[in-house]
């Protein structure tokens, strides 16, 4: 038998260390989460289809919120993130038609932390065809900016719901071993039963200098039709109905002071110190969540701090003279369907509240000084506030037209 020589042994050496490099290969390395919590986030994904019974075309634009921060008019929380299908993809050949459906395409969210969610949409419509007059308007949403953020009137609403009708909640749940698992199958539905019937209530105070103090404060709201560059508002008046929760048809009176209870919404929530005069105070990553850190102010039944950061907003409402003239007919019966008026007044009485619980309102000991943003709420869900990015301070950099009245803000001095 012949001696191995040198050269034999380095390859049978190398074929060795290639074998040791290969059997590793096959078993993943242990990963372990870094030091830094930015990096040490686990997160799963929600996915499924959009269903689309409709005869509008455009984008699909999904949004996810936190359950517990629901987006108006049940709330006033903000999107933390959206998706967007293409009406190329959701519709396919029959993009250039008008037949209703169903069209389905899918949808996904990544990054989604354990949690609870709603999921809410519109089909973007765009109605500027070869044959369009020159009132027809062009795709007009641009999630960048709250003036160009929500739907108008033509577009097409959806959202995930239950078997009853009612917005689903989407839970994202951990493993035994605290990973988030993923959630598939979601169906989220658009129907032309829900499309939008006015564009946003976009408004001008008129009448109320900025200031709040001992006294009420009384505002005059006009409509502002705003059609310039990226903002195609079209407003003829406000729209002001009853709220009618229930649905039994009678004006409902939540708070039992004898006044029906009337839409639209107004919020006056208070705006940060520190940051661009459009952030509110304690949401600087405008996720509608209140911030972990941020000011807390004393209650006006304990007199003490109760270690949260505080939701604030002050005392407000429409006066009701002119929308209830407006909703009761000749015979003194209520018109359910609503009515259009020419003029809001709103007032906003010197009383600070914390909402960071939405249902359990807690009275503050004193108000918090600085400025305060003024915002309508819809039952469709769709908003207007002020200040926004038509103040010309703000305006001329993000290439949106200047608008003097939507830098209107009220002021604790």
């Amino acid at each position: 038998m012949s001696r191995p020589t040198l050269s034999s042994w380095k390859r049978a050496a190398g074929g060795l260390a290639l074998a040791s490099v290969l059997g590793l290969g096959c078993d993943s390395p242990p990963v372990v989460p870094t030091a830094d919590v930015r990096q040490n986030t686990r997160t799963a994904r929600i996915d499924g289809h959009l269903v689309v019974q409709s005869r509008a075309r455009g984008n699909a634009v999904v949004f996810l919120y936190d359950a517990d921060r629901p987006p108006p008019p049940q709330g006033t929380g903000r999107p933390i993130t959206f998706t967007v299908v293409s009406a190329e993809q959701l519709f396919g050949p029959a993009l250039a038609g008008d037949t209703p459906g169903p069209f389905v395409a899918p949808f996904s969210f990544s990054l989604v932390p354990a949690g609870r969610y709603l999921l809410r949409g519109f089909i973007d419509v765009n109605g500027c065809g070869p044959a369009a007059d020159a009132s027809c308007r062009r795709s007009d949403f641009n999630p960048w900016y709250g003036v160009t953020s929500e739907p108008n009137a033509g577009d097409v609403g959806g959202a995930a719901v239950d078997t009853t009708g009612r917005p689903l909640t989407v839970e994202v749940v951990v493993d035994a071993n605290g990973q988030p698992q993923p959630v598939s199958g979601v169906a989220v539905s658009f129907s032309d039963t829900a499309r939008v019937t006015r564009d946003r209530p976009t408004f001008q105070v008129v009448q109320g200098d900025g200031q709040l103090g001992s006294a009420q404060k009384l505002l005059r709201l006009q409509p502002l039709s705003l059609h310039d560059g990226a903002v195609d508002q079209r407003p003829d008046g406000f729209a002001v109905s009853y709220v009618d929760a229930n649905h039994d048809g009678v004006p409902d009176d939540a708070n039992q002071d004898g006044v029906p209870d009337l839409w639209p919404r107004v919020v006056v929530r208070k705006l940060a110190d520190d940051a661009s005069n459009l952030v509110d105070e304690n949401d600087l990553d405008r996720d509608g969540v209140p911030d972990a850190l941020g000011v807390d102010y004393a209650r006006a039944d304990t007199g003490a701090l109760d270690g949260q950061p505080d939701v604030v907003v002050l005392a407000a409402g429409l006066v009701p003279d002119g929308p209830i003239a407006a909703l009761t007919d000749e015979n003194g019966n209520p018109r359910m369907e609503g009515a259009i008026v020419p003029e809001l007044q709103v007032v906003v009485r010197p009383q600070a509240l914390d909402v960071r619980v939405p249902e359990n309102p807690v009275p503050l000991l004193a108000l918090p000084r600085g400025r305060y943003a003024v915002v309508l709420i819809q039952p469709s869900g769709q908003t207007w506030r002020v200040p926004n990015e038509l103040a010309p301070t703000l305006a001329s950099g993000l290439g949106l037209p200047a608008v003097e009245s939507q830098a209107f803000f009220l002021e604790v001095p």
